[in-house]
């Protein structure tokens, strides 16, 4: 009697409108995260724009939180996995909007977005070098092409000429955290819903926010005379970026693929460079080419084998 299973049977969904909309959706929000950070310090100085945004974004998921806590699996996980919850909190969130910020008071919000297209990049090194994942050789080449076309972005001025941009490499740092953050949850938190997930990340580093925002003179530049707008792009991207967006990934992911939901990261760049361009932001041509060239090693590093 033949007792080996059976070959799984690969049923290839067609991708609903509804996905295509919602990924287009996704890439207009978090591509116009840049230059809305620009636009919040205006008024508010990087410490606070940075916990800004995590503590709106604390304050959204803070519903959720009331509600999930009262199951018995969720208070069970947290007390075996509360320091997974803070180190993606910390690495995913809380210590890239510092260095966004940091950043985007320095450098084109269009160069931010392109930069932080090499998150996959980092995501898949991080995975290989500490959390035993395969690599094969194009995506090796991927990850040679994305340092490549970093060089490019942070190697040129704005005018073009050859330089060194330091707080470029802010935003490449962000991207390692990310990465480190994309390892930890797959291997710690994968057994969780998304949404529970992404609830409990912002539990541990919103009280961390508000620890920092009362420090500051915050609220009293929120109260301010003509803040109104930044302080608006600063609740846009706590609310908007880090979670209805959260969210909105993980329909698209259940409507069609993982994968499919990835390919953003292609498409936020874009979004990112269309808001430089129309903020007047001067962008050389070989800021134009190490973007393509990012963006192609990215596709490498994502394609299946």
């Amino acid at each position: 009697m033949n007792t080996a299973p059976a070959k799984p049977v690969v049923v290839h969904r067609p991708r609903p409108l509804l996905a295509w909309v919602l990924l287009v959706l996704m890439a207009l929000v978090w591509g116009s995260s840049f230059i809305l950070i620009k636009r919040s310090l205006a008024v508010f100085p990087v410490e606070q724009v940075a916990a800004g945004r995590i503590f709106f974004a604390f304050l959204f998921f803070l519903p959720m939180m009331l509600g999930q806590i009262r199951r018995a699996e969720v208070r069970q996980t947290l007390r075996d996995r509360w320091w997974a919850f803070l180190v993606s909190g910390t690495l995913g969130f809380l210590g890239p909007a510092f260095l966004f910020a940091e950043a985007g008071a320095h450098i084109n919000s269009s160069l931010a977005g392109a930069l932080n297209s090499l998150s996959p990049l980092f995501t898949l090194i991080i995975g290989t070098l500490f959390f035993r994942q395969r690599v094969w050789w194009m995506q090796v080449v991927g990850i040679l092409l994305g340092f490549t076309g970093t060089a490019f972005l942070i190697f040129y001025s704005a005018s073009g000429t050859l330089t060194i941009n330091g707080y470029a490499l802010l935003v490449v740092v962000a991207t390692v955290m990310y990465g480190i953050n994309i390892n930890n949850i797959v291997r710690y938190l994968s057994h969780l819903p998304a949404l529970v997930s992404t609830t409990w990340i912002f539990a541990f580093v919103g009280p961390l926010a508000l620890g920092i925002l009362l420090t500051t003179d915050f609220f009293s530049r929120v109260a301010a005379t003509g803040a109104s707008f930044s302080f608006f792009a600063l609740l846009f991207l706590g609310v908007m970026s880090s979670g209805v967006t959260s969210i909105i990934f993980n329909r698209v992911v259940q409507l069609s693929s993982g994968i499919f939901a990835s390919s953003v990261t292609y498409l936020m760049p874009i979004v990112a460079l269309m808001w430089g361009m129309l903020d007047h932001e001067r962008i050389a041509l070989p800021h134009y080419v190490g973007m393509a060239v990012c963006l192609f090693g990215v596709y490498l590093v994502n394609r299946k084998k």
